[in-house]
């Protein structure tokens, strides 16, 4: 028999939150853009996937839950508390990913809401001064009210949806591509990133773990490093995703400011 409600049910959980509480923001860029994020932050996204981005000089985003510090998980073992200031020293950022990993769909937004002013709280604990800009929505996406609250507290937010961002995009609601996904075919990510490069687009790839066995949320390192080469080759700014969004947001300021002056005010009379 079909699963006509379960169906529909999933229809809803896909769909229901990308119409409502958007923030528009157009991406109009000179040249194409990527960032490398991780979810959860297993120790192997810094350890093996973090020296392979410093071997090119670059920066990731890992979206961190620090009710799951020190602890284990599909995705092997959860960052420690040193991996958080090694992370900033290498001058990765980090991501809010809800203090207790919430399930998006399923946590009342109430609960949701409490999870992440508990991750902000125990982050300027751990380390003064250091804020979370970003937000990478845990498991599935989210309930429309949590997708609300979430942008009261951050510069955006990570969904899913296996494709990049271009022309006008919910900053509640960014697109990423999990490598996982690709199933260790490297011709996806690469298509995408060709694709890409001719919509002058931003892509946000996201992965879990990179270990030579990886879970199924993660990647090999043979995998991730030739993703990140072919990414570089492409010609990209590669950036961490706030100041991605830094650059996106001051490009648009520019265009905004410049079309103000190209029509100058008459004079009072």
């Amino acid at each position: 028999m079909v699963d006509l409600w379960g169906r529909v049910n999933r229809y809803v959980q896909r769909n229901c939150a990308s119409f409502l509480f958007r923030r528009p923001q157009r991406i109009d860029l000179q040249r194409p853009m990527i960032s490398f994020t991780f979810d959860d932050f297993p120790r192997t996204a810094l350890l093996a996937g973090g020296r392979i981005l410093r071997r090119y000089g670059l920066c990731g985003t890992y979206y961190t839950a620090l009710g799951l510090m020190g602890g284990g998980s599909p995705s092997g073992p959860i960052f420690v508390a040193d991996d958080l200031k090694n992370a900033l020293n290498d001058g990765h950022e980090l991501g809010c990913h809800t203090f207790s990993h919430c399930h998006s769909w399923k946590t009342r937004p109430s609960a949701y809401e409490q999870s992440i002013l508990e991750n902000r709280r125990t982050l300027a604990e751990l380390i003064p001064n250091c804020q979370f800009r970003s937000f990478s929505y845990p498991i599935s996406l989210p309930r429309p009210m949590s997708k609300r609250t979430a942008a009261k507290y951050f510069q955006s937010s990570r969904g899913g949806g296996q494709t990049f961002n271009s022309g006008l995009v919910d900053l509640n609601q960014l697109s990423a591509y999990f490598l996982e996904k690709a199933g260790g075919d490297l011709e996806l990510p690469k298509a995408l990133i060709d694709e890409s490069r001719h919509a002058n687009a931003w892509i946000i790839f996201a992965t879990h773990d990179v270990a030579p066995h990886p879970s199924p949320y993660g990647c090999t390192p043979e995998f991730f490093e030739e993703v990140v080469r072919y990414s570089v080759e492409s010609g990209a700014e590669i950036l961490p995703v706030s100041e991605a969004l830094d650059v996106i947001q001051g490009l648009d300021l520019a265009r905004q400011n410049s079309r103000k002056t190209d029509y100058p005010q008459s004079a009072a009379v």
